[in-house]
């Protein structure tokens, strides 16, 4: 099922059938970019709410040339942002810093078995297991594919701030897919 023009103006009109449909439509396609920045399931289906809310009151910018689903995820990740936006004073601030040369080594591609072993529940969570701001960078660089200088602007940060955030998110999930990789081994032999 797809959300239709018609649904579109049923939804305007406060028809709540249609805000019903696209609800449960809303929440099947935006539910997994929730959980990918929150950390538990209570935190996730608040901000898919916030989130809904706001695709709701823009409706009327919506037309029939534009793709519904596209238009829907990008007014989610933004209201992901700006309520990472409201909530940064509680982000813990990180102080390290990496010579130039460590973020271009670990900024690399790498390859790993251990990767083809898990299933996306499993990345998920490993992903989920990163500090909250390098969590939402890795999120925002690698899933959602924003440039560094994108992720610097919406969470208030310089680029290398980003970069390092990509960085030291490559190096724990890196560490942390070497573990299972050996441990994988260990329980081969």
């Amino acid at each position: 099922m797809d959300i239709t023009h018609d649904i579109i103006k049923a939804c305007m009109r406060d028809d709540r059938k249609a805000i019903n449909l696209m609800y449960e439509y809303g929440f099947k396609m935006l539910m997994p970019i929730c959980f990918r920045y929150n950390k538990n399931e209570e935190d996730a289906r608040a901000s898919f709410n916030a989130g809904f809310i706001k695709i709701l009151n823009g409706l009327e910018k919506v037309d029939e040339d534009l793709n519904f689903n596209a238009w829907a995820k990008r007014i989610m990740v933004n209201s992901l942002i700006d309520e990472y936006r409201k909530n940064k004073k509680y982000n813990t601030q990180i102080t390290k810093s990496d010579s130039e040369s460590e973020l271009d080594y670990y900024s690399a591609g790498s390859s790993n078995d251990a990767v083809s072993n898990l299933g996306v529940e499993n990345i998920t969570a490993l992903i989920n297991e990163l500090p909250k701001v390098t969590g939402e960078v890795f999120n925002l660089y690698v899933i959602d594919g924003y440039a560094h200088k994108e992720i610097a602007e919406m969470l208030e940060m310089s680029e290398g701030t980003s970069k390092w955030h990509l960085s030291t998110a490559r190096k724990m999930l890196r560490d942390k897919l070497d573990e299972l990789e050996n441990n994988n081994q260990r329980m081969v032999i």
